[in-house]
Parts: structure tokens; sequence; C-alpha cells
């Protein structure tokens, strides 16, 4: 939907993203775009990859954290600078701080993937793990800036990290000059309002759409409400979008630049996922993908040529593997079946033996005889399944059924 209002002049100009950009010069690298052949075919017109998830540490990140940093006074670095973060935050900030010289805390929720703890002491940060959840993190981090006098490092909320970002944009319309959309995820707002004020300064005819989980799209009610707007549990695989309440300072930029915000949902997030693996060869976190599901949910609806911006692409493996399943499930690639059977010699063989015959690959089997709710000569078996498709599902479906075996629900 279209929420564009009139607003005041945002507090960040195309010359303070331009400073920025000359600010990361040897810093932050120039990622690559990356032509999609299977994404053009569906909308039409050519689809590119901006790929920030090759940026260093993983992410746009860094762009906005070391351009925050390095504007501090001598006195505040000297005190030191403390984030928040569950992921991509805090290893923008622990390089950033590291490459200035200036010591680093960052506070990480006791839950944090293992994989981005240890990025972020690598690169150079001293982690602290406080509470469960961001927001207990978060306020942490606030109380740890109050004691010490360390600078609070906002990952969204204020100017400088949105002119950082805003350099994303600028690469964009060198890199791919004719392109009339673009396509970027969104959680706090502050990469969509530093790409929308370097874009639209410079081609206003540029549509820019941006992408939220639905499970945790904050921005929707406030753009319509015309003010942030706090949402209650946000719930989304996609952490980088797991915000509860936009920005002050991007939520004005966005309603005023954005053109329009979709929300996709988590099956379409594991859709796209699976797609930059297969077909782009590119390792994507589920925030990063949004832009791409967007695309594959409606491709119809983007004038191209279009840029997809993939913005990260740190996921913990233990959740890559997760949705990379529950992308084959939406996909009808994935199919879990359980049945019952007569508890005999062979029984296992032959159920086996039936879905070799139909193609379909086993994965795993789990095989129970315990249940009290089973009879004596009875045992029900689970069986997840690699299948090509919804048609292959059905025909494995058919295939059960003909052999006499009834599917439990």
């Amino acid at each position: 939907m279209n929420y564009r209002k009139a607003h005041p002049v945002p507090p960040v100009t195309l010359d303070d993203v331009r400073g920025a950009q000359k600010m990361l010069s040897g810093v932050a690298r120039t990622t690559a775009m990356e032509g999609s052949r299977h994404l053009s075919q569906l909308v039409g017109a050519p689809v590119h990859f901006k790929c920030e998830n090759l940026q260093r540490t993983g992410s746009f990140k860094l762009r906005g954290a070391y351009v925050r940093i390095a504007g501090l006074l001598p006195e505040e670095r000297a005190a030191g600078v403390v984030a928040a973060s569950a992921g991509n935050h805090a290893q923008g900030v622990a390089l950033a701080s590291t490459l200035l010289g200036v010591r680093s805390t960052v506070f990480m929720p006791k839950g944090a993937p293992l994989p981005k703890i240890s990025a972020t002491r690598h690169y150079g940060a001293e982690v602290r793990l406080h509470g469960q959840v961001v927001d207990e993190t978060l306020a942490a981090a606030q109380e740890y800036a109050a004691e010490t006098g360390a600078v609070f490092i906002h990952p969204f909320d204020h100017p400088d990290v949105i002119a950082g970002q805003g350099t994303v944009g600028l690469e964009i319309l060198e890199q791919c000059p004719e392109v009339r959309t673009v396509v970027l995820g969104i959680g706090g707002g502050g990469l969509a309002a530093g790409v929308a004020i370097a874009v639209k300064a410079l081609r206003p005819d540029v549509r820019i759409v941006g992408v939220q989980a639905a499970g945790a799209a904050a921005y929707p009610p406030s753009l319509a409400a015309g003010r942030p707007v706090s949402i209650e549990n946000p719930a989304t695989m996609a952490d980088g979008m797991k915000v509860g309440r936009p920005g002050d300072v991007p939520f004005g930029i966005v309603g005023a630049l954005v053109d329009e915000v979709r929300t996709v949902t988590e099956d379409e997030l594991s859709a796209a996922l699976l797609l930059c693996l297969e077909r782009a060869k590119l390792v994507v976190e589920p925030a990063g993908a949004s832009p791409v599901a967007a695309l594959l949910s409606d491709p119809g609806a983007f004038e191209g040529p279009v840029v997809a911006v993939l913005s990260g692409g740190n996921v913990d493996p233990v959740l890559l593997q997760r949705v990379l399943r529950h992308g084959m499930s939406a996909q009808g690639r994935y199919l879990a079946v359980r049945l019952r059977l007569t508890d005999r010699p062979g029984a296992l063989a032959t159920l086996l033996g039936v879905l070799s015959v139909v193609d379909a690959n086993v994965l795993d089997v789990s095989h129970v005889r315990t249940d009290p709710r089973l009879g004596l000569a009875e045992a029900e078996v689970e069986l997840h399944l690699e299948t090509k498709g919804p048609e292959h599902c059905a025909e494995v479906g058919r295939a059960l059924r003909e052999a006499g075996y009834t599917v439990i629900d």
C-alpha cells in the first residue's frame, strides 16, 4: 500500500550521504551487483541483486556504524562506545570501532547464535551477554552508557547512521544507472531512509519499495497513523527485521520518500532464501532475502530494471537448516507423513519400497512401537521425504493410499 505523505525536510541530505561515501572509501566494499535470470524471467525485466551480504562483517551495518563512530568528538571516542544487538549491528560496531581505535562494548542476548557472538569478539568488541530478548539487552546497554559515559550507537535512529547506509543507494545508481525500482527490507528503517535520500535526490523517478516480515510489520500501521506505532511481540525468522517500533529519525524520511511498504510471509521468506542459495549461489539471511520474497510473491508489480538489496548474509547454521527445510516444504519439495502399519518383520521395508517406486527420497524415519494408542500388532512411522514439488507430493500420497496405507493427520 502507498503511504507517502508530505513531511518536513529530512535531517539527512544528499551531501551528507556523499560525505559518508568519502569517509567509507577504503573501509566499506563497493559490493557486487549480480543479475538474476530466474527473477528477470518472472518479472519480465532485468532484476539485479545488490550484494550487501558480501560486505565486510556480512551486512550493510558497517557503513552506518563507521560513519557514526568516526563523527564522534575526541572526548567521546576516549569514553568508548556501546551497542546492543543480536548480530549484524554488533559486528558492524565492533569492526568500525577497532578500525578507528575506539574501545567498544556490545551487549548481546544470552540466546544469540554462537557464531555471531564469536565474530563480534573477533572484530574486537568486549561482548556481554544479558537478557533473553533484545529489549532487555538494549536496556542494559543504555544503563551501561549512563554509568560509564560510553556513547550509545543506535542501530538505525541517528542521522550519521542513515547517511552511512545511504551510500548503498549511491552505489546502486552508479552500478545500474537505468534502474527503475529499488526493493529493500525494512527493520527500524535506517537502510530504507538512507537509500531513499540518495536515490530520490538524484533520480526522483525511481520507485522505492520497502519490505517487512508480516509478523514484525511496524511500518504499515505507523505510516497509516502518521507517527511511529509500537507493535507487541514481533515474531519472524528474520531477526534483522524484528523491530517493534520504527525509529523516529528514519520514520519521517521513509514516510516522505519511500513509495510503498509491502509485507511478506514466513513461507515467502523461506522460498526466497532457498532461491538465493540454489539459483544465485548466495548465502542470504531471511531479512536480506525479503526483497526477493516480495518479487516472488507478486512479480508483475515491479517495473524494471529492478535492484533488490540483499542486506545481509549472517545466518546461523542451525537456523539456515530449519529455514531451508521450511522453504523446501513451502515449495512442495519436502513432505512429512505419519502412518500406521502392521508391526511385523519386513513391514517397514515394504513401505520404503512403495516410496522408492515413486522416487521419493527418504531423509528421516521415526519408528514408534510403544505408544499406548497403538494396538498390540501396530507400529507408527513418521517419514520425512524430499520430493520434487506439489505434483510429486500428490503422487506420493496416491501411491501410499493405493498400497493400503492410511496417512494420519
